[in-house]
């Protein structure tokens, strides 16, 4: 079986979710709940709720080289986005933002 591992797409994205462990308590309070979902992930890259192909918005497509998107829906609103790479030795959810309920919506086209 494969090994499951999470990464972020990017420095930038790592440090901003670092940066959420020194924030306000809303802050910390999401640090804490994004991290309760990798501790998920690193057990079952397919913890998440799949989103359907023609869903994904374009710009991730483009600027990730993505064909697969995943989400994971956070307390109080929030959404975590990651997609998932794997050969024959490894998995790996590879994180790529999280964002509020609103501009969740907004950029799935949801709403306004």
């Amino acid at each position: 079986m494969a090994e499951q591992y999470v990464a972020f797409i990017d420095k930038k994205t790592k440090k901003a979710f670092e940066e959420l462990k020194e924030g306000e308590f809303q802050d910390k309070k999401l640090y804490d709940n994004i991290n309760t979902a990798i501790d998920h992930l690193k057990a079952d890259h397919g913890y998440g709720i799949r989103i359907p192909h023609n869903l994904i918005p374009k710009d991730y497509v483009k600027k990730h080289e993505i064909d697969n998107l995943r989400k994971v829906n956070l307390p109080d609103g929030w959404r975590l986005l990651y997609t998932v790479q794997a050969d024959k030795v490894m998995i790996v959810s590879v994180i790529l933002e999280w964002m509020d309920h609103k501009n969740y919506e907004r950029r799935f086209g949801y709403k306004g």
